[in-house]
């Protein structure tokens, strides 16, 4: 079969945009004619309409997610001489952050069906951490692809152990657990805002969402020099805020986010069906808990066959992500690892691939991947 001319991207933040162009252009314009470019009226209204959409008291935006993940890590007084445990499998801006704030990231393994955090490994180290780690203090927990995390047990060793529990929300906007809305968990909760992300901005934005009326405060104070009063530092603080144009355009974007997300588990539904019989099978699902599929993404030791196979019919993938953090030149002999050494975390960089996967994908080319990955069966 001849290659389509036109390949089907893997994501299209493009097509996001033209989707409501006509609003986000007129929300830019309004931004732009206000004379007020950072920390205006925009940011704070988007802020108060994230936080009623996601069902938290308060939300704070920042330059961007990994500053997001750092802000709360700072706002907790976590930094030099602790630890903080996470998982390898995730963006390395989750480990980026913590190092950001002096801490030591210790990296965990994953549960292979959900390729989020093991539940059990986050309890073992919690209980008894591994020698000449400095004290753990705190554990990220990574929402990865669009669902939850085992948060209940992870919930209940944080509280024994007196840490932290920060939900890492950057794939997992919309997502739920026990029907309620992730980033509601734990201690506070960060959101990428990157334009790929299920809410996304057109440019970098972060934002950060807690209960905590005072650690909220402080978080808003840290991130512009850790004033309270202008030009006047009462905390050591940093410079990431959240502009008022990516803030306009957010507010436009947040008001598609459900339905956007609606047409995630659409789009999944049909490449469950396709799927159905064949050599691949549909990503797991946890009980219990909504998937707005961030990323859809399927498993196999034939990964580059089946990738080129498809690139082969106009299909577009992606590998998230091809390189575990641990195993990176940055970080590799570096970084303690737990117990289990994170060998379900390697295995799955191995075999794990994404298909296509965004709320503008058409119904035709929908069919087009439907009919690509019936054809693997063959």
């Amino acid at each position: 079969m001849n290659a389509p001319q036109t390949m089907i991207p893997q994501a299209n933040p493009g097509a996001g945009y033209q989707a409501q162009k006509g609003a986000i252009d007129a929300a830019v314009q309004r931004a732009l004619g206000s004379g007020w470019y950072i920390l205006g009226q925009e940011g704070e209204a988007f802020e108060r309409e994230f936080a009623a959409w996601l069902g938290t008291t308060r939300a704070v935006g920042c330059a961007n997610g990994t500053d997001a993940l750092a802000l709360i890590l700072r706002g907790l007084g976590i930094g030099e001489g602790m630890a903080v445990a996470t998982v390898s499998h995730t963006a390395v801006a989750t480990v980026a952050a913590i190092e950001m704030v002096g801490a030591v990231p210790l990296l965990l393994d994953i549960d292979p069906d959900t390729y989020t955090m093991d539940a059990e490994e986050l309890a073992s180290v919690l209980e008894d951490p591994p020698p000449g780690l400095p004290p753990i203090r705190a554990a990220i927990a990574v929402h990865l692809y669009g669902q939850a995390c085992e948060l209940d047990p992870m919930l209940e060793a944080a509280a024994t152990a007196g840490v932290a529990l920060i939900e890492d929300c950057a794939q997992c906007h919309g997502a739920t657990l026990h029907g309620r809305k992730l980033g509601t968990f734990g201690a506070a909760s960060a959101f990428s805002l990157y334009p790929t992300k299920n809410l996304g901005a057109l440019g970098d934005g972060g934002v950060l969402a807690t209960d905590d009326f005072e650690l909220a405060d402080r978080i808003a104070a840290i991130r512009q020099y850790g004033w309270k009063e202008r030009y006047i530092s009462s905390l050591v603080g940093v410079n990431s805020r959240l502009d008022e144009v990516q803030a306009a355009i957010l507010r436009v974007k947040l008001t598609a986010l459900d339905a956007g997300n609606a047409r995630r588990r659409e789009i999944a539904a049909a490449y469950d069906a396709a799927l159905a019989g064949g050599p691949l099978a549909p990503p797991v699902r946890r009980e219990d808990a909504e998937h707005v599929f961030h990323q859809y993404v399927l498993r196999s030791p034939h990964r580059n066959d089946l990738m080129a196979r498809l690139k082969g019919m106009g299909i577009g993938t992606g590998i998230h992500y091809p390189v575990p953090v641990h195993l990176q030149s940055a970080y590799r002999d570096r970084v303690p690892l737990g117990p289990a050494g994170c060998a379900e975390t390697a295995r799955a960089a191995q075999e794990v691939f994404s298909l296509p996967m965004y709320p503008e994908l058409t119904d035709p080319q929908v069919e087009q991947i439907c009919a690509a990955l019936r054809s693997l069966a063959g």
